[in-house]
Parts: structure tokens; sequence; C-alpha cells
């Protein structure tokens, strides 16, 4: 007796219920918990025996990745962190170990936190300690700040530094609040073959639970010693002793040691398969060292020291800000010369996102991204403080009036941000009008394939199904449009960089405030605007989180981007969101394993589930991949990961994963479809195919929709499905029975005392 076949469908970015997977009223869960589960029909509720030989099986991974309150919240605040992890992995393919791509990657991912660290102290102890609460004006009638003007200036600001160690709190929460159900999944022993990357098929490759820690350690290290610099910077400059001097110097010396621990590899050197153990020589020690400054900043800063009263900017904290854009601009240069440098050596650059430059790309937007959230709450607090006066220098302070200026940095940061949006926003557009047309005859010939002679009733039919062909064609056409705001990222931290030299828009600014007031004027209106333009974005931001949940199309666009930024380990950046994938891809990996002890699996992936699969087969042992075949449908495994992480998923691993399991495997695709596609061979009509041999046969193309005209026992005509799941389609079925049928029929031959099914 031949042995059970189970067809395993994994769900995509859709996050669709059990139910629906399986198509079935009643299912239940035979494996797994609530976040993430497998599912089988219940027995005695409809059909529930094998359907051609097979079974049925679902894994629902779509809580991992929700949770609208949170994963809003996350989206907004996390988002810098969220793109810095992913520049690393977007790095052009060399077969090398990326040289300095990696470090650098995390010295700026170190920035990112030192720039929410100073965002939240400019909020709180510049703004409000120092320059608001010594004016009455400004305290007059907000009980909740006039009791800190009874505090000498000392404990005021110690007691206020409470809020950045908070807040700093907070990205640990949000960052490791999923930890434990999400990630440091035990994984199964897979393979592993030689090569110079960090390979995705590598045993642990999904296990990175203990670099987070370390870089955990260390960003928090990272973050208190920016707050005990700023506190004890502002102590010398108010009573200068020789204790504050020593104290400076030992946090210099601990930020040092920070960036020394993130130049050097997170995990030591090992030879043969797997991936070295994490290097945790002098993480414990940092992080006492850490505190124990930390607390002893806030204490020297709480004694209560005769000072004068506070006048201007908080000292030293308006050249931190601009320090660490100039720090940010040398790190940005060096990283586009290295992936320029790399670029060359690639062999896969003219097939890939951006020609290779993907990394630089999302590390400028990491950048942009954290700056314009600091200035928008900088500017914002100033702004409510100021009772509804934006503060900029060309409007003049009345006698007795609180300073309440941010940074300068702060200021050319928003207008950074507005020119970034306005130039982008206007690329944008040019670019979908100029390749309108282009898209039009690529779809007009898919039309013409697929529907040669349409009855005259059936022609609005057909234009809208080549407006939808042409509208799914769009995303391959942005790239001058990342190319322009990576450019303009580079020359907006760069001029804030010049501040360094003297010659930056802080002496700008200040030529300008001696004229006749016009420029300065224009400026700081440019400014508001800059201000309120980066304020509806992060506004913006939310409400699309907050609608993806009401939308299936908005929640598919939305979920796309963000299940893209949290596939790959927090490896850059322990604040990102969590990474769901270290638990599905183990977990998958172990089902498997386990069903194919029984009998034969045919892995079924639609949508961001294929890549979940893929790297679930890549983690396969030896001896189960005869049994197992894969059915990939709306697949963005070329069209988005091979080009964008070429290396990591690029063409060479998805060809490693066709002749592990013999080239068992068949790719369903819809000209239709505006995320999936072919994985092997030609997207479009006018090309050429890319592959000859086993791969050829993979991709097989569906016609979107079935037909133009109402069917004979239909009442509408049949629907556009773009990127709806497959598994409804005849064609889905038949790739099934085939695949089950290719299986290697030895492999699946019973064995002696075996009996039963995983459960």
């Amino acid at each position: 007796m031949a042995r059970e076949v189970v067809e395993l469908r994994v769900h995509g970015v859709s996050g669709a219920t059990a139910e629906t997977l399986l198509d079935h009223p009643v299912v239940i869960r035979v494996a797994g918990d609530d976040n993430a589960g497998f599912y089988r029909p219940r027995p005695g509720f409809g059909p529930d025996g094998p359907w051609d030989g097979l079974r049925t099986e679902a894994y629902r991974w779509g809580s991992l990745t929700a949770g609208a309150a949170v994963r809003t919240v996350s989206l907004l605040f996390l988002l810098p962190f969220m793109l810095i992890n992913l520049a690393v992995w977007t790095r052009p393919a060399t077969g090398g170990a990326g040289g300095i791509i990696g470090p650098l990657c995390r010295l700026l991912a170190a920035t990112l936190t030192a720039s929410y660290v100073l965002s939240v102290v400019g909020a709180t102890v510049d703004i409000v300690g120092w320059q608001c609460v010594p004016y009455r004006s400004c305290t007059h009638g907000r009980g909740y700040l006039s009791w800190l003007g009874e505090l000498p200036l000392g404990p005021r600001l110690a007691l206020l530094a409470l809020l950045p160690i908070g807040a700093l709190r907070l990205l640990w929460w949000l960052g490791e609040r999923s930890a434990r159900a999400f990630e440091a999944f035990s994984a199964t022993s897979g393979q592993s073959r030689v090569g110079g990357e960090d390979r995705i098929d590598r045993p642990g490759f999904w296990n990175d639970a203990l670099v987070v820690q370390r870089l955990r350690a260390i960003h928090v290290a990272v973050g208190l010693g920016v707050l005990a610099a700023i506190l004890l910077g502002a102590q010398i400059h108010i009573h200068p002793t020789l204790v504050s001097y020593v104290l400076f110097v030992a946090v210099w010396f601990q930020l040092a040691a920070c960036v020394v621990l993130l130049c050097m590899p997170a995990r030591l050197a090992r030879k043969g398969p797997g991936r070295g153990l994490v290097d945790m020589r002098g993480v414990p020690a940092l992080r006492r060292v850490a505190i124990g400054l930390t607390l002893l900043a806030l204490g020297f800063t709480a004694l209560p020291f005769p000072s004068e009263s506070p006048r201007g900017q908080l000292p030293g904290h308006e050249g931190a800000v601009a320090a660490l854009v100039g720090v940010q601009a040398g790190l940005l240069g060096v990283l586009v010369v290295t992936t320029l440098h790399q670029r060359r050596r690639s062999r896969t650059a003219a097939t890939s996102w951006l020609g290779g430059l993907a990394t630089p790309v999302f590390a400028a937007a990491a950048v942009a991204s954290s700056y314009g959230f600091a200035a928008a709450l900088v500017y914002r607090v100033a702004d409510v403080l100021d009772r509804g006066s934006i503060p900029n220098p060309a409007r003049p302070n009345p006698a007795g009036a609180p300073p309440l200026e941010p940074p300068v940095s702060y200021r050319w940061a928003a207008l950074a941000g507005l020119v970034a949006v306005l130039v982008v926003a206007g690329v944008t557009l040019w670019r979908i009008g100029a390749t309108r047309r282009r898209r039009r005859r690529l779809a007009d010939e898919v039309v013409a394939r697929d529907f040669p002679d349409p009855p005259p009733d059936a022609l609005p039919r057909r234009a809208t199904v080549r407006e939808t062909v042409a509208r799914a064609a769009v995303a391959e056409q942005f790239g001058p449009v990342f190319t322009t705001f990576l450019v303009l990222s580079l020359l907006g931290v760069t001029t804030v960089a010049l501040d360094l030299v003297g010659i930056g828009p802080a002496e700008l600014s200040q030529r300008l405030a001696d004229t006749d007031g016009q420029a300065a004027t224009r400026l700081a209106l440019a400014t508001d605007v800059g201000m309120y333009v980066i304020g509806l974005v992060a506004v913006g931001i939310g409400v699309l989180g907050l609608l993806s949940y009401r939308s299936e199309e908005t929640r598919r666009t939305i979920a796309v981007i963000w299940d893209l930024g949290t596939f790959w380990p927090r490896t850059v950046h322990p604040f990102a969101p969590p990474c769901y994938a270290e638990r599905a891809v183990p977990e998958l990996a172990k089902r498997i394993t386990a069903m194919t002890a029984q009998g034969g699996v045919v892995l079924s992936g639609h949508s961001h589930g294929s890549v979940l699969t893929a790297a679930a087969l890549l983690q396969l042992p030896a001896a189960v991949l005869p049994r197992v075949a894969l059915l990939t449908h709306g697949s963005p495994l070329h069209r988005v990961y091979a080009r964008l992480c070429p290396a990591f998923l690029g063409d060479g691993t998805l060809y490693e994963v066709g002749n592990r399991i013999g080239w068992r495997w068949v790719n369903l695709w819809r000209d239709t479809d505006p995320i999936g596609g072919p994985i092997f061979s030609a997207h479009r009509p006018d090309e050429p195919p890319r592959v000859a041999g086993p791969a050829g046969t993979v991709d097989r193309r569906l016609r979107d929709p079935r037909a133009l005209t109402v069917e004979p026992d239909d009442t509408v005509p049949p629907p556009i499905h773009q990127h709806w799941p497959y598994h409804t389609e005849e064609a889905y079925a038949a790739a099934v029975r085939e695949l089950a049928a290719r299986l290697d029929p030895d492999a699946l031959a019973p064995e002696a005392g075996t009996t039963g099914r995983p459960s």
C-alpha cells in the first residue's frame, strides 16, 4: 500500500484564515499554537478524506506579523531600524563575506539609536528643562511643568533625563515583544554547501537570538552613553570640576568600546558546516560599565550646584546633533563607494534592483526617516510650549519669552525632507507617465495573445484587463525614483554636516538673520512647511497601517513591504521589528521532516509563503528531499527577492532549490499579478527565454481572466484574480496531482512497522 501524500499550503501576505486556505468550514489545529499553527479539516464535518489520494494541510503564520495596535506603532517608530537592518541583506552578490558592508551598516544602526536618544533629549532635557521651565511665560497655566521650576537646575535636568531612558526602554520592549514566540526556534539539522557567502542554507542561519542579545546590549550602551555625555557636557559648562571631566572622558571610552565591538564580527570563525558561535566577549562588562556611568552621570547632575539661570540652548546638544549627522554622512559615503566596488565584482549587478545599489538606498532611507521623525518630535514639542508659534530665527522673541530654539540641524533636516518629498513625488509621477505607453504596449501584446478576437461587447472588458496588466508592471519602473532619493539624501546629510567646519546651515542661518529679514522669513516659512510635511508623512504611515486591516488591497501592499523588512534576521539593529522567519522557516522544516516519515509532501506556497517554503527546503536533510515537491504561485522569489537580495536568495540559490528536489517544482503566475511572477522564464512577451533545461519547465503562465464574456453557466464575466490565491483554479489542482505523481516511488514505499500520520 502506497504512503499518504500531503499537500501543505502556506499562505502569503493576505494572511488568510485556515478555513479559507483549506476550503473547509471546520478545521482543527494539529501542530503549533495560536501564533503559527498547522491545520487540517476536522474529521466528520464535510469531506475530510483524501482527495485524489491527497490530504490537505495548511500552515497559518499570519499572526506572527499581525496585531493592529502594536504593528502600526512598530511600523511608525521602528521604520528606520527596519530599513537599516534590511540594507545589509541587499548587498551585491560577490561570493565573499561582504567586506566592510556589515560593519558599516552596524555603525550606521548605532548612529540611529544615538539620533533617537538625542531627539528625546532635545524634546525633554533641552526644550523643557533648559529652555522652557526657567521662564514664567512658558510655564504659566501649565501645572504639569510649573512644579519643575521649583527644582534647582541640576536635579531638574537629572529628573527629565529619565525620560530618554524610558524611551530607550520602549524601543527594547517594541523590539522584544514577540521574540519569545517568534525567534530562536530550534532548527533541524539541515544541509550546507561550501561557499563564501553567509548562506541561507546553513544550519543555524535562522537562529540569531544571541546576536540580537549582543547587539541589544551594545545599543543600550550607545544610548546611555550619548545621554551621559550630554548631561556631563552641560555640567562642564555650568560648573566644571575634575569629576565631571573624568566621567566625561570615561563615557567617551565607553562609546569607543561600542564602536570596536560593532566593527568586530558577531560570530567567531568556524570551519565546516554551520555558523560560528556568537562572540559575547566584553559585552557583559560593557553593559555594567554603561549602567554604572549613567548612574554616576545622573547622580552628579542631580547635585544642586549653584548656577546662573540657563540661556539659549542646552550646551553641547546642537553640536552633538551636527556631529552625528557628519558621522552619518561619512559612513554613507563610504558605504556607497564600497557598494560600487562590490558591484563591479558581482555577476548579477545588471539584473539586481538598482544595479546592486539597494544597500545605500535603504541606509539613506533609514537616516532620512530617523531625522525626519526626530525633527518633527522636537519642533512639535517646541511649538506646543511656544503656544502656537513655530520656533524659527525670523520670529523675534518678546522680552521675557523663552528661546525654544531646536538645533539648527533639525531645521535643515525639515528643509531637506520637504525638497526630497517634492522631488521624489515629481519623479514618481514623471516615471509613471513616461512608462505608460511602453507598459500599455506590452499589455496589448498580452491581451492580444490571450483574447485575439473579442466580440464587440467585450471590448470594454478587454480594455480593463489591459489596464490591469499595465498597472501590474509599474513596480519595475521606479529605479530612477530611488536613485534620485539616494542622491538627495547624500546631498542633504552632507550639507548639514558642513556645520562641523563652520560653513553649514548654522552659519548661513546667522547670516540670513542679520539681513533685512526677507530671506530668513522665507527660510522659516519653508522650514514650517517641511515640519508639517514630515508630520503628515508620519501620520500617513500610521493611517496606512490602520487601513491595512480594513482594505484587502491596502493590506497586501503594506504587508509586502512589512514582510520583506521583517523576513531577515536582526543582525544589524536589535530594535528592528522581530524576524518572523526565525520561527516560520525552522518550524516548517521540522513539520515537513515529520510528515515525510509517513509519506510525501507537496509544498504549496502562495506569495510570501513561497519564500518561506523555499527557505525551509534549504534547511531539510538530504534524506527527506526525495519525498518533497514544490508548488509556488504568485511568487515574488525572483521578481523581488532574487533582484533585491542577490547574495542570499539570488538566482544561484533558486537553482540550488530546484536541484535539491530534482526539479519537482511548478510555479504558476499571472500577467495581472503586481507581486508575483515567473522565476526562471521571461516575464514579458518581448523578452527572450532566460533559461533552458529543467529550470525552463518550472514557470507556467495562467490566463487572467479566464474569459472576457459571460460564460453560459454564469451571470457575470470571470473575475480578474490578479494576486488572489491560485488554489481555486483547475491548473492548480492539476499541478498538485502532477507533482504528487513525480515524487520518488521508492522513497514513498512503506516501511515495516510504520503506521499512522503526524498529528
